[in-house]
């Protein structure tokens, strides 16, 4: 398959770029886009086929739910059978922006295999100019997880999609760098208490303060039959060389390293600005920044650089969980498989 891809520019008007792109969405194609999370794998959500493309796309399994994409809020009524009090106050506080909230189902509405056979939906509304633009102009609710390959680390560059999905999908449209750089806060409003399924750019604290207590629930569920949501059963954003991540002290990290080198691996280090200058190796380093913010911003692109280096192994920093650090931690540990080095 031929992948269409479209630059945008600050210069000229992007209705001709967002008209083809329709074209073949209407087609019941896919179409990578930039929201300020990561990039996502756009398709009709109301036709089955189409999002059977995206699972195809990506090598996803069936039985992982989609999140649904909307620009107005009077989609959600077509969409949805009640809004709950506590999901009106997040929609007024947090959309449009990186937080999905899990609604009721109205039957009929959604291809089946959008919510995997579920009764209930995941529906976000972007805050990106690009994201939102695009499903304005293309007027359908989209269907669109992250547009890399089941397993990889997301992408938060249209190059992330490029190397993953080129010949795969329809087209990929380049609105730049996202912003976020983790994945929407999922958040189920079908319960009485609402809860957290999986950490993203919406912290516990912020939504707490909001609608007050939640009923957090545990950031992964490998056992889950049926997960709501994405990122709760299978595997995610790992790199090619396996990721170890250490706790411990400077001489500990410096012990990993010529250990490693012992056993003939080559490490890369995936580590903070201040870690980076006390270790002082000279081998690949991918900074991560200064603040937890700038990590969750970098984590992704971190992770992919070293699919371009000589390395087999990686080793990582851990950061606090606290705020965006729980969502951060939250990928880290999935890409990581749960290996840690323990001083």
């Amino acid at each position: 398959m031929e992948t269409n891809y479209w630059k945008l520019t600050d210069t000229s008007s992007n209705e001709e770029i967002y008209q083809a792109a329709t074209d073949l969405l209407k087609a019941g194609e896919c179409i990578a886009f930039p929201t300020e999370t990561v990039y996502g794998l756009g398709a009709d959500a109301t036709n089955e086929a189409a999002v059977d493309k995206i699972y195809t796309a990506k090598g996803r399994p069936s039985d992982n739910p989609l999140i649904v994409h909307i620009a107005h809020l009077e989609q959600l009524e077509s969409l949805v059978t009640d809004v709950p009090d506590k999901a009106k106050e997040l929609i007024k506080h947090f959309w449009p922006g990186p937080l999905t909230i899990i609604l009721p189902l109205k039957a009929g509405s959604l291809a089946k295999n959008v919510t995997a056979g579920l009764q209930s939906v995941g529906i976000r509304m972007p805050e990106n100019e690009v994201a939102h633009d695009f499903l304005a102009y293309s007027g359908l609710p989209l269907a669109a997880p992250s547009a890399n390959s089941s397993g990889r680390p997301s992408p938060t560059t249209a190059q992330h999609v490029q190397e993953d999905l080129t010949g795969k999908i329809a087209g990929i449209i380049d609105g730049g760098d996202t912003g976020v750089g983790l994945e929407s806060t999922v958040i189920d409003c079908t319960v009485p208490i609402p809860a957290i399924l999986r950490p993203g750019g919406v912290t516990q604290e912020e939504i707490e303060a909001v609608i007050g207590q939640l009923a957090y629930t545990a950031v992964t569920s490998k056992e889950a039959e049926a997960p709501k949501a994405p990122g709760m059963k299978y595997t995610h954003y790992a790199p090619q060389a396996p990721v170890y991540l250490i706790e411990g002290s400077s001489a500990y990290w410096i012990k990993q390293i010529e250990a490693a080198k012992a056993r003939g691996e080559k490490p890369g280090l995936l580590i903070s600005e201040k870690q980076k200058a006390v270790l002082q190796q000279d081998i690949p380093v991918y900074s991560t920044g200064n603040s937890l913010a700038e990590a969750a911003t970098h984590l992704y692109d971190g992770l992919r650089s070293f699919d371009h280096l000589d390395v087999t192994c990686i080793f990582a920093e851990t950061y606090p969980q606290a705020g965006i650090g729980v969502a951060l931690m939250n990928r880290l540990e999935k890409a990581a498989g749960g290996k840690y080095l323990t001083e």
